[in-house]
């Protein structure tokens, strides 16, 4: 039984009320009568106020003393209604917002005259609760508790820009004045080791913190613009556990294509995707599922953005001479069953990479492409020989991630067949029933997006001996693509659109995230 329905029931008996506060509109003006750190202490929030009553969320009716304090606190009447605790933390975390820490803070360094220039930022004097500090540590706990993927610091001609990216898009959450950019820049990239004085050069490092007992690390980049150096920290939750790979949303025929994929002794499993599709999540996982005390698994990565057990894993580390190359040659002469390089972004490293899967050894690795038939040409474009590409791949899996439609918000509705023919669904003329889906609405829960989380959508090309002939004939990745379809190969598209039909996600995310 779910704890929202045991408390929906225990409500009923004593004749409360129990409200999903996902689903009621809550009074702004009313939240702000009780402060946060109290809403937080006392596990309540103020949802609505008619001048006299004040009526308050919480998930145990029976505690007195909050009653008597929200009593003290606001002069009015307390009228208790229960909520589960998960939504009241939710519920606080969305309307407590930094919003009004941000302006304070930035009106303290706007008195003070901001920080012009590094020496301000970088002298021994700076403490803890320096204001450009107290400013950042808010920037990170706010894009940890809003679940965002990447900050982006973006100095702008007369501001500074703030963007978080939540579930794969971009929301600006803050504009400041351009008198905290250097402040703000300068107190990151000490953070991150880097070298303050240097900003004409893109640079590279990462932050390890804790935010709320858990640790994420960022890695930061920062990149020369003509108002200033433009700084992007993707966040690296390290306390998240490793994705099994029954849960990484397969098909039941994609999961069986991918299983025979890694029961393989050697050979090449390359996972294709943009930045950010979750290429490494899926090596991972396939790590998880490999990694046993039969097998000497090492991995070389930039970064080691998970430590698991019972692996070798290498850190690249560029200034010291530790490339993906000079790693991976070492690597295969310390007795590797199975080896996983963090990305072929060079022709010496795929190279090696290659000839090790024809040596003997299992290769997991990644490359950035379109889709999946894309990475045979991709390789050769590179530099490797084709009949070395087709040799050694054995699997290519193709991957996007498209957001979930929130549960608690999203509505049923009957698509015309001109829908499905626009979303490129075959046969959909032939179709004797029209598959009800469901499309995204939009509430406090989910931040009036419609949406929350993400889930994958997957093609996986396994290389058969035709597909191995085109390869090595050079043949376009559409030819390989529309044989590789012939040999029952799912599309994205196919796969986003199953997705749709099973209500996981919406008709128009899979148009943004497949072509």
């Amino acid at each position: 039984m779910s704890e929202s329905a045991l408390l929906a029931s225990l409500a009923s008996a004593v004749g409360m009320e129990f409200y999903d506060l996902g689903e009621v509109d809550i009074d702004p003006s009313a939240v702000a009568l009780v402060p946060e750190t109290m809403c937080r202490r006392l596990g309540c929030l103020p949802i609505a106020y008619d001048g006299r009553t004040l009526v308050v969320a919480m998930s145990d009716p029976t505690n007195v003393l909050a009653k008597d304090d929200l009593r003290a606190v606001t002069r009015s009447e307390i009228s208790v209604v229960l909520a589960t605790q998960e939504d009241i933390e939710g519920a606080i975390n969305r309307f407590h917002r930094m919003d009004e820490s941000f302006d304070t803070i930035t009106e303290g360094l706007d008195v003070e005259g901001g920080i012009e220039s590094v020496e301000d930022i970088a002298g021994s004097e700076i403490v803890d609760e320096a204001p450009v500090v107290k400013l950042v540590n808010l920037l990170i706990t706010q894009a940890v508790n809003d679940r965002a993927s990447d900050i982006h610091v973006e100095p702008q001609e007369k501001d500074v820009r703030v963007r978080y990216r939540i579930d794969g898009v971009l929301h600006e959450v803050m504009r400041s004045p351009k008198t905290i950019q250097n402040g703000v820049i300068s107190r990151l990239k000490i953070m991150a080791d880097l070298d303050i004085a240097e900003r004409r050069v893109p640079q590279s490092g990462r932050i390890s913190v804790k935010v709320a007992h858990r640790a994420v690390d960022l890695r930061v980049e920062t990149l020369p613009t003509v108002h200033g150096e433009k700084i992007v920290m993707r966040l690296i939750d390290k306390s998240a556990g490793l994705l099994d790979i029954n849960d990484m949303g397969l098909s039941e025929t994609d999961m069986a294509r991918y299983r025979w994929a890694t029961s393989l002794p050697y050979g090449a499993i390359i996972a294709s995707g943009p930045t950010g599709s979750g290429k490494s999540t899926t090596l991972y996982a396939s790590l998880n599922l490999l990694n046993d005390a039969s097998r000497n698994i090492i991995t070389v990565e930039d970064p080691v953005e998970q430590k698991i057990a019972g692996l070798n894993q290498v850190q690249v580390n560029t200034k010291a001479g530790m490339t993906f190359a000079s790693a991976l040659r070492s690597m295969l002469r310390a007795d590797p069953d199975v080896v996983m390089v963090g990305e072929m972004r060079d022709k010496e490293t795929a190279k090696i990479g290659i000839e090790a899967a024809l040596t003997g050894h299992l290769v997991l690795s990644t490359i950035h492409t379109n889709d999946a038939p894309s990475v045979m040409t991709r390789l050769i474009e590179m530099g490797v020989e084709p009949f070395l590409v087709a040799s050694a791949i054995d699997c290519v899996i193709g991957q996007r991630l498209a957001r979930r439609l929130c549960l608690k918000c999203r509505q049923s509705y009957q698509p015309t067949v001109e829908t499905l023919v626009e979303a490129g669904w075959e046969g959909a003329g032939d179709l004797e029933e029209i598959p009800a889906m469901y499309q995204a609405v939009g509430c406090q829960a989910c931040a009036k997006t419609g949406y929350s989380g993400r889930i994958a959508i997957f093609e996986i090309l396994l290389v058969t001996e035709e597909i191995e002939r085109l390869c090595a004939e050079r043949v376009s990745s559409d030819e390989i693509k529309r044989i590789a379809i012939g040999q029952g190969m799912t599309t994205l598209r196919q796969d986003a659109l199953g997705k749709a039909v099973q209500g996981i996600t919406s008709i128009e995310e899979v148009l943004r995230v497949t072509a």
